[in-house]
């Protein structure tokens, strides 16, 4: 099973303020444990949302609006990508993560849908539509 962990925004993280050398060095001693594990397949920060922007679908109509966007306990601040074999270990693995921002903070754990989740829609060759295109992924990555 694959889980998005999403570590939440905070006023500091939306303020653009970075975290410490110790945080750092912490987090990268998690991520190394998780690599470790054969747990992480991805992960990353991500800038404030006021260098984001955000399109709203309404039938064909699009519109777009640049961050930022007020309501940070809504917003992410980063995530990781990982491969665990129940949601139990995902909040496992969380709860032994460093604090990721000073006070408090909060990070969701969402599991990922997996082709057998969508049941007869998704057909044979939407199957091998979907194998073909993360095929194509992992080459030019």
């Amino acid at each position: 099973m694959r889980f998005m962990i999403l570590v939440k925004a905070t006023k500091d993280s939306e303020a653009g303020i970075m975290p410490s050398e110790q945080l750092l060095t912490e987090m990268g001693r998690f991520n190394e444990a998780l690599v470790k594990a054969g747990v992480m397949l991805a992960g990353e920060g991500l800038q404030p949302s006021s260098k984001g922007a955000r399109v709203k679908f309404s039938g064909d109509t699009r519109t777009v609006t640049d961050g930022p966007f007020t309501e940070t306990k809504e917003l992410v601040a980063g995530f990781w990508l990982w491969r665990c074999k129940s949601r139990e270990e995902a909040i496992e693995w969380v709860t032994r993560c460093p604090n990721p921002m000073p006070g408090e903070s909060e990070i969701e754990i969402r599991q990922v849908f997996e082709a057998e989740d969508f049941g007869a829609e998704f057909t044979p060759e939407l199957r091998e539509r979907e194998e073909r295109l993360r095929e194509d992924i992992a080459r030019k990555t």
